[in-house]
């Protein structure tokens, strides 16, 4: 199967393993978000790494030397907020986390709670500890629920992998014998909120990806072609693994630009 790329309104793109690995901006990425924006293409930029706020990421892709407004990236932080704020307006939450998930949930009118909270929110972070692991399972023990921010088991650094957020809660799951509700991608929660972000239907939209666990088989479940770009985690033999396919398969998201000529 063949996408026409010129005939898609909108792009819902991953960022990590597909625009850039770490602080390495990657092949084709930045002539990519060019064709973007001098097509008029709408455009999202729709990551599972909770960490980074909006503007963070922003500043990021700036430094590498590409320039994208701030209303183009939606997370998996800005998803589990919502999905809380919805859930339980003015709820409480234990939070392992960095800054990106932190505002979100401040945002989103949720407070922080370590002795008695609604919730134990997981997502990546550097206060992750035997400390913090510890307390996140008693709390859940107490009948906190458990969220997870997002679905990655790894996410890409420029020496290697490491440990994502499911990875990272599994400890919590197995001590307190209970399972996480993650807001992040393959959850189609996210993926509408992208699409109506965007203002483009199922048909018109566009999801691209490195991982055929989340970016891809999001795209799937909702309706929406996609491309697995290999310049990430997956690789021709990775996507063997899986009875879902993706639509097009792509070196990286360069090719995309080379498509359309």
């Amino acid at each position: 199967m063949r996408i026409n790329f010129n005939e898609k309104k909108g792009f819902i793109c991953d960022m990590d393993g597909v625009l850039y690995h770490g602080n390495r901006l990657l092949p084709g990425a930045a002539e990519f978000i060019k064709w973007l924006q001098d097509n008029d293409k709408k455009y999202l930029f729709l990551t599972n790494n909770s960490g980074l706020t909006p503007k963070e990421l922003k500043q990021k892709l700036e430094r590498l030397g590409v320039l994208v407004p701030e209303e183009n990236f939606y997370t998996s932080a800005l998803a589990t907020a919502e999905f809380l704020k919805t859930q339980a307006p003015g709820c409480s939450a234990f939070v392992i986390g960095e800054a990106g998930l932190l505002n979100a949930l401040y945002d989103a009118g949720i407070t922080m709670n370590d002795v008695d909270p609604d919730y134990v929110v997981v997502g990546e972070g550097r206060n992750y500890s035997m400390e913090s692991l510890t307390k996140a399972v008693n709390l859940v023990l107490k009948g906190a629920r458990l969220i997870g921010a997002n679905y990655d088991v790894s996410g890409n650094i420029e020496n290697g992998l490491a440990p994502a957020c499911r990875a990272l809660i599994a400890p919590i799951e197995m001590a307190a014998g209970k399972k996480a509700y993650f807001c992040g991608k393959p959850n189609p929660l996210m993926m509408r909120t992208g699409l109506k972000l965007l203002g483009c239907e199922e048909e018109e939209s566009v999801i691209v990806g490195d991982r055929m666990d989340t970016d891809i088989i999001a795209g799937t479940e909702c309706g929406v072609d996609t491309v697995l770009v290999l310049s990430g985690v997956s690789d021709r033999n990775t996507v063997r693994m899986y009875a879902y396919q993706p639509t097009v398969i792509l070196d990286g998201v360069g090719d995309i630009v080379k498509e359309t000529m």
